[in-house]
């Protein structure tokens, strides 16, 4: 019998393959860079299409594609702190939440993203010491740069920061590098640098403080059903009525304008009517099912794929303006050769900025929404809905306490608060324990003895590594972006300025 075996053929085959197979992987991995870059063009060229015989035609393009940029890197880093709890305790899939992100985060900024913004974002700068057309587009575009290029780093690293600080970062560098210390209003940076301790402070509390309340009125009880359905439609009415606030604050602002003590009476109203129609509905569902823990997350699923939903509305409304808010300034100055307080926002200009974000989520979001959802501590679906719930209360009491604070360092905080309050009563409830020898677990009283200081690290409900590197992030987000922005100015200004 004739063999046909061609070891020297077969090999050469072998590397065909190997290198189709390596091809086929870098070509999948350059899809997301290329699509995006893709849409920067467009930007561009639309911005052009619309600029024709305007004058600063050039500098409008190229503040429209830094401004698609800027768009795609607050979708990639800022939108997984929305919907990386719902994703990390497996309410709904990775896809659903993108899909539930983009579509939300696009109505948002385009319905709620408002008409007009600052031209000196948060009012960090005089806008007399830049009065002039040509450093104030140059000390814009340094900014909105800058902050593009943090928040890709940021992202890269694995770190979810406040692109609110990012910009602040870049206009107070701009601002300095343009016209001096003495330009920058430094009561209103110092605000902002509260924040960095107070949101996530605040949002760690509240979230372990409803995660506390949880786990002794529903988890710990001997009939979980029937506290179940006793206490469920009342933190239901609870989110429903911090969202209505939450939104109508935050998100709707821009459109209808809604006092503090209006926006909680509409809140209260709403949560009523929530809290009447969930009681029927939580009790319908928890029909036939068994009483253990796995039978309350399905009780918990749905709210917290609606508090998604909801999350990324408000975020849609809200951050959308730290890409396009520079950019309609931009855009106007070229057009009217002046600089003016405030801007009308062209619906081109508002289009870039939403469906940047959504396209940044969709191709850069994964890794962060896996990161916030998963990587920090372990979610369920009722941990989740603690996140997603103080991310809305504490919005709340800050804008009553006249305090500023930044969502994504909220969101996160509350992860971190309710993975700390989870190591904490793992080890201190007296609670738990009685729960546990009640149902004759006796694994709780044999525990293995840590052998070491490293095993004992390994064993903590909180990454110490994720959370030492989101903090590092966040302490540096101002001062890297607004140096980062100073160069940057430096370069532009002979160009710009002249």
């Amino acid at each position: 019998m004739t063999n046909y075996k061609k070891p020297t053929l077969d090999k050469d085959l072998d590397k065909l393959g190997y290198m189709e197979d390596a091809a086929g992987n870098l070509s999948r991995r350059l899809v997301a860079p290329g699509v995006a870059l893709l849409f920067i063009v467009l930007s561009a060229v639309i911005a052009g299409a619309t600029g024709i015989g305007q004058p600063g035609l050039f500098v409008t393009v190229a503040a429209a594609a830094i401004g698609a940029y800027m768009a795609l890197n607050i979708g990639a880093n800022d939108v997984a702190n929305n919907v990386g709890p719902a994703v990390g305790s497996r309410a709904m899939t990775m896809t659903t939440a993108l899909v539930i992100a983009a579509i939300f985060e696009s109505a948002g900024a385009l319905v709620a993203g408002g008409d007009v913004v600052s031209t000196i974002s948060k009012g960090i700068v005089d806008p007399a010491s830049v009065a002039n057309p040509g450093i104030f587009t140059a000390a814009m575009m340094a900014a909105l740069m800058s902050s593009a290029l943090w928040i890709n780093l940021a992202t890269w690293i694995g770190a979810p920061v406040s692109t609110t600080h990012s910009i602040v970062g870049g206009v107070m560098g701009a601002g300095i590098a343009a016209a001096g210390f003495a330009s920058v209003q430094w009561g209103t940076v110092g605000s902002i640098a509260a924040s960095w301790v107070i949101s996530p402070l605040f949002g760690g509390i509240v979230a372990a403080a409803f995660l506390a309340f949880i786990k002794n009125f529903i988890v710990y009880q001997d009939d979980k059903l029937a506290a179940a359905r006793r206490w469920v439609p009342v933190l239901i009415a609870v989110m429903a009525g911090s969202f209505t606030a939450y939104l109508a604050m935050k998100g709707l602002s821009k459109v209808i304008k809604i006092g503090l003590g209006e926006a909680c009476g509409l809140g209260f109203v709403v949560g009523l009517g929530s809290w009447i129609v969930a009681r029927p509905l939580v009790a319908r569902q928890s029909r036939g099912l068994e009483n253990r823990n796995q039978s309350l997350r399905k009780l918990f699923a749905l709210p917290l794929i609606c508090s998604a939903a909801l999350l990324s509305f408000a975020h849609g409304a809200n951050d959308v303006a730290n890409a396009v808010g520079p950019l309609a300034a931009i855009v106007h100055t070229a057009e009217l050769g002046d600089v003016v307080d405030q801007v009308s926002i062209p619906l081109w200009v508002m289009a870039v900025g939403a469906l940047g974000i959504s396209f940044g989520l969709v191709l850069f979001g994964p890794r962060l929404i896996d990161m916030v959802g998963a990587q920090i501590t372990k979610l369920n679906p009722m941990r989740a809905f603690c996140v997603a719930l103080s991310a809305a209360i504490t919005v709340i009491i800050a804008s009553a306490l006249g305090l500023p604070v930044s969502s994504t360092h909220i969101a996160v905080g509350a992860v971190f608060g309710v993975g700390f309050y989870r190591e904490w009563y793992t080890e201190n409830s007296a609670r738990r324990m009685a729960y546990m020898e009640r149902k004759h677990d006796t694994k709780v009283k044999k525990v293995r003895p840590l052998k070491n200081r490293e095993e004992q690290t390994r064993r903590k409900l909180v990454r110490r590594a994720h959370f030492m590197t989101i903090v590092a992030a966040w302490v540096v987000t101002v001062p890297v972006a607004a140096v980062l922005s100073a160069v940057l100015y430096f370069l532009l200004a002979p160009f710009l300025a002249g």
